[in-house]
């Protein structure tokens, strides 16, 4: 698929195609109102909003990955709502039937990337949970009441953590999709360090890529805290 992608905003690769698998099998209903968060070039947007009678919104901190959505879908004739903002902020007191998000995840530095560069569509900190923690906190509280999230990170990033996380903010939450990826220029760019970390054995050159959907139950109530 075509996407025009400005510098600095994330390329489509193997964890959008897992995640975008995972989506064409969740069931929908006419009218169900689906959330990409950090959609970068809006791939994960086109795909939601191909679905017929879906009404879809993407959101994402850059700006250049704002109108590179935009534009994406508008070519297609696809009415997606692209707003700007960091993850949920800009959504107030909205609620959603599926929120899909392909997070930044690579173990990377200590200190956040800069707030224009383009290690900030990849560099999650030290442990790469820095932005998975906070999806995982600040979801539950926009899914609507049997709502769910689909959200695809590396084995690398702590899968229990986010399982963890997800069930103590009331989701129930699995593994659905599994994968096995070559490392792309980022990771390998990152080998030594992950080696240094212990977060990579030697002749690994590759990482295995998981999909996590979490359900909010029909009786759930009231929202999470930030």
């Amino acid at each position: 698929m075509f996407l025009l992608r400005p510098p600095g905003v994330y390329r489509p690769q193997g964890d959008t195609a897992l995640l975008a698998a995972a989506f064409r099998l969740i069931r929908l209903p006419r009218g169900a109102r689906v959330l990409d968060v950090g959609t970068g070039t809006g791939a994960m947007a086109v795909v939601a909003a191909q679905r017929d009678g879906v009404r879809v919104t993407a959101v994402d901190r850059s700006l250049r990955a704002v109108l590179a959505a935009r534009f994406n879908t508008l070519i297609r004739g696809l009415k997606v709502r692209v707003v700007h903002g960091d993850l949920f902020a800009p959504l107030g007191a909205e609620v959603f039937d599926l929120i899909v998000t392909n997070p930044p995840y690579v173990p990377g530095n200590a200190v956040p990337p800069p707030a224009h560069g383009r290690e900030r569509a990849w560099d999650a900190g030290l442990d790469g949970r820095r932005i998975l923690d906070r999806i995982c906190a600040l979801a539950p509280a926009y899914l609507a009441d049997g709502g769910s999230l689909l959200m695809v990170h590396s084995a690398l990033s702590d899968v229990e953590a986010s399982l963890r996380r997800l069930g103590a903010a009331g989701l129930t939450a699995s593994v659905v999709a599994r994968q096995r990826e070559r490392f792309g220029p980022v990771m390998r760019a990152r080998e030594e360090s992950l080696r240094a970390q212990g977060l990579l054995q030697p002749g690994h050159d590759d990482e295995e890529l998981v999909v996590i959907r979490a359900d909010k139950s029909e009786s759930a109530t009231g929202r999470q805290a930030a």
